[in-house]
């Protein structure tokens, strides 16, 4: 009996460390023009990485989700947008970013698109 509990318990192990990583949002990076994007535009590349940091104390808007990378603020979710994230950050949900999609475009709004993450 002792030999079928072990074995079930390292069956078991691997799916526990297991994640899973769920696309919930694409949207385009509010703020570029205002914040460290333009400075870091050359640097940035598809995939990387993103910090989503809750600012309820945000006095322009309470679901506030900056977005940083490797520690600089890039910018914002859209404020549109912004409040299904906000509530998963709120309740305690994993949530991640990287980058989609980059472009040269005059329109801020159109330079620069993220993926958001909630990971289960």
């Amino acid at each position: 009996m002792r030999f079928l509990l072990i074995s079930l318990l390292l069956v078991a192990a691997p799916l526990q460390a297991q994640t899973l990583k769920i696309l919930v949002q694409s949207s385009p990076l509010a703020g570029f023009q205002y914040h460290a994007a333009g400075e870091l535009w050359s640097e940035l590349r598809v995939g990387d990485s993103l910090a989503l940091i809750r600012e309820p104390e945000n006095p322009h808007d309470s679901n506030a989700v900056r977005v940083e990378w490797r520690g600089r603020m890039l910018g914002y979710l859209p404020r549109t947008e912004n409040r299904a994230v906000a509530a998963e950050m709120d309740r305690g949900s994993s949530v991640s970013g990287r980058i989609a999609k980059l472009r040269e475009h005059r329109n801020p709004w159109q330079r620069v698109l993220i993926e958001v993450f909630v990971t289960l």
